[in-house]
């Protein structure tokens, strides 16, 4: 098929793209609001299951419902109330400082220190702060001091992992992963702020993780690493949070970062726009299955297929990328590959009956709950849609306001 009209410009698959967006945004506001405080996992049918409030997931529905007031989608605001009340008065730790894992209707389930929820918790801050939510400036404050005493780690130019509720070292191990999302966030944090403190971190975190190690490995992102940033190859983690080996869904996801890195600077860094552009090739054309299609969910070090199951959070990322480096690059490349994984998700992760998507397919293409299960958070599937119909100038928090 010809590259023809890009499919972002036409009417119809940009009505599409809003359709399933408000899909999406009905199934969480009308099912994942706890009356207790936080939100409910929602099961394979899209209704509440569990107590259990993991703070990435708070966070995740203030960033989404953030998103969705500046749409205009009416009911938004008081979600994003309701979850940084829950982010203030939950897992936030008064005696200690941080913020806790998770909790359920007792109290704190897990009370470590992540620098992968303490991340979800800058880009919610920053996020209402462009809205005007009374708890921004407090939150926002306070996140970025602890996450400058407690994590970050300035001759490294990136973020320690884990701690005790009370800031005693849990392990050695550091990770591009909690890296990644804080730079992420320290973005939308700069576009709330003005404040270039935070974009200059998000450079220094960018040139470690891609411009670094993912450049000396022919732009393979590694996960893991000890804590002098040496790579660890034979790391075996959790293979749902730290699965061993590479994850090619994170090379995708960095590639549309540092992409909008490299706007949000002023395009000053073109080795940015070159590293998006080569981690996005280097995804499709390692991690893809090219048989039966969809992304593994990881390769060794051989770039061989590990875990071979196709888990939803790719190919969604895949399609944001593509977008986003389709805006400031015209090789139809990437509209095909904005096509092509459009098609795959549209044809076997879109759940049809229930809504929402499926998190994980099986050699056959159907879905299986090995590692993930229910319908996975709105964040991922929500900005697949969303990205592609705003400009590519930042975040969606800004640059909806451009339309």
């Amino acid at each position: 098929m010809t590259a023809d009209t890009p499919w972002t410009t036409r009417p119809y698959h940009r009505n599409w793209l809003m359709a399933k967006a408000d899909a999406l945004f009905d199934m969480y506001q009308s099912s994942a609001v706890n009356p207790k405080g936080g939100f409910f996992d929602l099961d394979a049918g899209g209704k509440p299951t569990g107590n259990l409030r993991q703070i990435h997931a708070t966070a995740r529905m203030v960033h989404c419902f953030a998103i969705g007031h500046k749409l205009g989608r009416p009911g938004s605001d008081a979600i994003v109330d309701h979850g940084m009340k829950y982010l203030w008065d939950g897992h936030r730790d008064p005696k200690h400082g941080g913020y806790c894992w998770s909790l359920d209707d007792n109290g704190y389930k897990d009370d470590s220190k992540q620098a992968y929820g303490h991340a979800f918790v800058l880009l919610a801050a920053s996020d209402a702060k462009l809205l005007g939510h009374p708890l921004a400036d407090r939150m926002l404050a306070d996140i970025t001091e602890v996450l400058e005493q407690r994590f970050w780690e300035e001759k490294h130019g990136a973020v320690s992992e884990e701690y005790a509720r009370d800031w005693s070292k849990i392990s050695d191990y550091r990770g591009q992963n909690s890296n990644m999302h804080l730079t992420e966030a320290l973005m939308a944090a700069f576009e709330a702020t003005g404040d270039k403190m935070y974009l200059t971190k998000a450079e220094r975190i960018a040139s470690l993780i891609i411009g670094r190690h993912a450049a000396s490995l022919d732009h393979v992102v590694a996960e893991h690493f000890d804590s002098s940033w040496n790579i660890d190859k034979g790391y075996k983690g959790s293979d749902m949070f730290r699965p061993a080996g590479t994850t090619p869904g994170h090379w995708l996801e960095w590639s549309r970062l540092v992409v909008q890195l490299w706007v949000l600077g002023g395009k000053q860094h073109a080795w940015l726009l070159q590293a998006g552009r080569k981690l996005f090739r280097s995804a499709v054309t390692r991690g893809w299955d090219k048989d039966k299609g969809g992304f593994f969910y990881t390769l060794d070090f051989d770039n061989k297929p590990a875990l071979t199951q196709k888990i939803w959070w790719p190919a969604t990322e895949a399609i944001g990328a593509a977008a986003f480096i389709a805006a400031h690059d015209p090789d139809p490349f990437y509209e095909e590959w904005y096509r092509k994984v459009w098609g795959f998700s549209a044809n076997h992760f879109i759940d049809p009956a229930n809504g929402g998507w499926f998190p994980e397919l099986g050699a056959d293409l159907k879905p299986v709950d090995l590692f993930f299960t229910g319908k996975p958070d709105i964040y991922h599937a929500l900005q697949a849609c969303l990205i592609p119909l705003f400009p590519a100038t930042g975040s969606l928090m800004t640059a909806i306001g451009e339309v």
